[in-house]
C-alpha cells in the first residue's frame, strides 16, 4: 500500500457546501424578513452572497482580510448591491450564518460509503479544512462523519491557511506522518492540490464540477467513488 495516511478538504469535497449554504441562507431570508426591508428575491440574493463569499474567501486565504471581516463583510456586501446599507444587520446574518451552518448535513453521493471502504482497508484518515474551528467541528459531528477521521487540522489552530506549506506541515506533525506515505484529497486546484504540491504530498483532484484543471494533480477522479480505482 503506496499510502499509508489520506489527508481529505472537507467544504465542496465530501461536505456539500452549496447546497448547505443555501439551505441556511433560505431560512434566514424569511427568518429576517429580508423581502420587506427591499430584498426582492431570494435566488438573486444567494447570486451576490455567492458572488462576494467567494471573492472574499480568495482575499481572506491570501491574508488580506481577517476572520470577522470576511464572516460579515459578504452579508454586507450582499445587501448592499439591493441598496441596503445595514452594518447591524448584516453582522447580525454573520453570526446566525455561522450558528445554523454546521447543522446541515448534506454530504456528496458515496461519502459515507467512500470512508467506509478506506476505513475497511486500514488507512488513516484526516481532515485539512481552511474552515473556522467551531463551525467545521460542527460540520462533521452533525453529518456523522467524525469517527472517520484521526486528526481534523483547521487554518485557526494551524495558525495557516492552505496553500501554504506551513499548514501541511503542521499536519503532518500532528498526524505523525511522512509526506512519502500521504497524498491530499480536495476539490479546490489552488488550496488543496498546488497546495499540496508545495509540501510535497501527492494529490488527488475531486473535480464534482467538471473543470478544466490549471493545476497537474497525481489523480483526478469525478466522482467519490472513483477513490476506490487508487486507493
Amino acid at each position: 500500500m503506496k499510502y499509508r495516511h489520506l489527508f481529505f478538504d472537507l467544504d465542496h469535497t465530501l461536505w456539500d457546501f452549496e447546497t448547505n449554504a443555501k439551505q441556511t441562507l433560505t431560512e434566514l431570508f424569511h427568518t429576517n424578513d429580508l423581502k420587506a426591508k427591499g430584498v426582492p428575491d431570494f435566488e438573486q440574493f444567494f447570486e451576490r452572497y455567492s458572488y462576494h463569499n467567494h471573492r472574499l474567501w480568495d482575499r481572506y486565504t491570501k491574508g488580506f482580510i481577517k476572520q470577522d471581516e470576511l464572516r460579515w463583510k459578504r452579508m454586507w456586501l450582499a445587501l448592499l448591491d439591493f441598496k441596503l446599507a445595514d452594518e447591524s444587520l448584516s453582522r447580525q446574518l454573520g453570526v446566525q450564518f455561522l450558528d445554523l451552518l454546521p447543522t446541515r448535513n448534506t454530504l456528496f453521493p458515496y461519502t459515507i460509503e467512500i470512508l467506509q471502504y478506506l476505513q475497511a482497508k486500514d488507512y488513516k484518515m484526516h481532515l485539512v479544512t481552511n474552515g473556522f474551528e467551531k463551525v467545521q467541528y460542527g460540520k462533521i459531528q452533525n453529518a456523522k462523519i467524525d469517527s472517520f477521521f484521526d486528526q481534523v487540522i483547521t487554518s485557526e489552530a494551524s495558525g495557516s491557511l492552505k496553500p501554504n506549506k506551513e499548514i501541511f506541515d503542521y499536519a503532518l506533525n500532528k498526524a505523525g506522518a511522512a509526506a512519502a506515505e500521504s497524498i491530499m484529497i480536495g476539490d479546490n486546484l489552488n488550496a488543496d492540490i498546488q497546495g499540496g504540491i508545495n509540501a510535497g504530498l501527492d494529490t488527488i483532484f475531486v473535480n464534482h464540477l467538471n473543470v478544466e484543471p490549471t493545476v497537474k494533480s497525481t489523480y483526478v477522479v469525478y466522482h467519490l467513488k472513483e477513490l476506490e480505482n487508487i486507493l
